[in-house]
């Protein structure tokens, strides 16, 4: 039997089924609240996240000490911190090959603050996205392996067979890609997604492995009596990377945030200083902020610009060069903005000519930047509530990006179509994807990929229903109650912040720049403030803005808005139906 719509909202002003918890997790919820005594917000939310009354305060301060897992549990660790560290102790040549995001310029960035403490140094190597394209390449590992004695692939490797072979030196891999069926020559691969783990600590991103690995080479240095560098301050670059490669928020993935954060907070950082200076960030660093903020920011380099910037950004010990690389990578994404809207509007409009109820939509051209296509295919996916590949080609080769809906895994997806011959090459994990192809290979490659795609149930529905967490009053919501809540983060992937619905409002709206809202409504006298960004995109715009005295059910995201020294409540609005 169907479950009643939640607030009887069966079709939204977005279109969307509101839905809701039902009677069994409401009286869950009453009785974590009289057991623990905390809000009935934050109850609601942790029953929606399957957290048990007696797992209730474990969980609201998740300890590293307590979900950190032994790193030797992953297959290699203990050889690739063996190998690291004979490189270190016998002053051999260092090389680190890592990826051009955000993921792979944090683990170069903790590999190299870590050497730096050890009084050693690594030439940090970084392919231009244009020209070499993701992961190593046969030209750059022969070069780096003639001059090297040890190359670490941080953030790729894992499918490099034959550049590594070409290396000519011993390579330590620490990745998260998916892995295929044979291992590439190298002297340890690191990877919790090598086809021979068991998963569970698949959701890492590299800049994790890179971490735990550091871990592994502290323990085997205290086992000689030699005290290695403190990691604990390195925690905000692993926070940083977590959020930005979208890893899900979920076990030690929490404490790494939640710690990164409060590491962050302290500003010592110089290169995060900087950037979160220029960025206008004046208040304590969020996951919001890592994600949306900061992390495009060091992204850009890699997108449009010199491939290196966001790493050094991020390792850097001076100021002054800080300063300099945070100016020019803000600079990068104001341009990579302005490519990326052109970009979109015309994906977007291709994509809805060739028909978007399919369980993948696609798009591609001749010129489109490759360092702009993963934003897009995401913009595209939020869109169409499908996974969604964007691809430009210069001339006949096409490089693209992917991006997922939950539950559906693209990364398998690509690896089998470059396993099967349809492209070039390709691979990733479950919520993104790269690919490379001939214009040949596009059509043939899109219409295998939608059918494999078919086969995990994308596309089955066109407008995903709006879940939400719990039903509150106008007058219920201080800041307060919102920190209360904000103590079940950090909120991101995997673990989405809870989602508010107010019933019955009568609202005033009035319009911020061009396509923005701010919204009012109140109950007893007591006034929240919303917000609505992009407003005129969707329905919601126009039927606020003349609101007249009709009322609506209200669903987003409560968050605090901090401005001239003052904090205030928001609603972050996400959706409406009339009442």
């Amino acid at each position: 039997m169907t479950q009643r719509a939640f607030l009887d909202v069966d079709c939204s002003l977005t279109g969307r089924r509101w839905t809701g918890p039902g009677v069994e997790a409401e009286r869950q919820a009453e009785a974590m609240m009289q057991a623990t005594r905390l809000p009935l917000a934050v109850c609601q939310t942790l029953v929606a996240r399957n957290v048990a009354p007696a797992e209730a305060q474990a969980y609201l301060a998740p300890s590293l000490r307590d979900l950190l897992p032994d790193p030797a549990t992953l297959r290699d660790m203990t050889r690739a911190a063996q190998r690291f560290l004979h490189a270190v102790n016998t002053r051999q040549r260092l090389a680190i090959f890592a990826d051009y995001d955000v993921d792979g310029g944090a683990s170069a960035a903790l590999l190299i603050i870590w050497l730096r403490a050890m009084d050693r140094t690594a030439t940090l190597y970084i392919p231009d996205r244009i020209d070499e394209g993701y992961g190593p390449n046969t030209p750059a590992m022969a070069a780096l392996g003639a001059a090297h004695d040890l190359i670490l692939c941080v953030d790729c490797g894992t499918l490099s067979h034959a550049p590594i072979a070409a290396a000519g030196c011993d390579v330590v891999v620490l990745d998260h890609h998916l892995g295929a069926d044979t291992l590439p020559p190298a002297h340890a691969v690191v990877n919790p997604n090598r086809q021979d783990e068991d998963g569970s600590l698949g959701h890492l991103c590299a800049a994790a492995v890179v971490f735990l690995m550091l871990v592994e080479a502290g323990r085997q240095l205290r086992e000689v009596g030699i005290k290695g560098p403190d990691l604990m301050p390195m925690l905000d670059l692993v926070a940083l990377a977590t959020v930005a490669d979208v890893a899900p928020l979920v076990g030690v993935n929490r404490a790494f945030v939640r710690q990164g954060l409060t590491v962050m907070a302290r500003r010592d950082r110089k290169g995060l200083r900087a950037l979160a200076d220029v960025a206008r960030l004046d208040t304590a660093p969020t996951a919001y902020a890592l994600g949306f903020v900061l992390g495009p920011r060091v992204n850009a380099g890699g997108r449009i610009g010199q491939a290196d910037l966001g790493a050094r950004l991020l390792a850097t010990d001076d100021p002054f060069e800080a300063s300099a690389l945070a100016s020019q990578l803000d600079r990068l994404n104001t341009d990579r903005r302005e490519i990326e809207a052109a970009v979109r509007t015309e994906a977007l409009a291709q994509a809805e000519a060739r028909g978007v109820d399919g369980a993948l939509v696609w798009a591609a051209a001749e010129g489109w930047h490759p360092g702009v296509v993963g934003i897009v295919a995401a913009r595209l996916k939020e869109a169409t509530h499908r996974p969604a590949v964007v691809i430009g080609f210069d001339g006949d080769a096409g490089k693209g990006s992917g991006r997922s809906v939950t539950g559906v895994d693209l990364g398998a997806a690509v690896h089998l179509l470059a396993a099967e011959g349809l492209i070039a090459k390709g691979g990733g994990h479950k919520m993104a994807a790269g690919l490379s192809l001939s214009r040949a290979q596009l059509e043939p490659a899109m219409a295998r990929l939608n059918d494999l795609l078919a086969r995990q149930g994308a596309g089955l529905s066109a407008v995903a229903d709006l879940r939400v967490d719990a039903l509150l009053m106008p007058s219920a919501v201080t800041a307060t109650l919102v920190e209360a809540v904000e103590t079940a983060g950090p909120f991101g992937a995997a673990s989405p912040a809870p989602r508010f619905a107010f019933a019955t409002q009568q609202v005033t709206a009035r319009r911020m720049g061009e396509n923005h809202l701010r919204l009012h409504f109140a109950d007893g006298g007591v006034k929240l403030e919303a917000v609505l960004f992009n407003a005129f995109e969707t329905p919601l715009g126009a039927a606020l803005e003349n609101a007249g005295h009709r009322r609506f059910h209200l669903a987003g995201r409560l968050e605090l808005n901090s401005w001239g020294g003052k904090t205030k409540v928001q609603l972050r609005l996400e959706d409406a139906a009339s009442a």
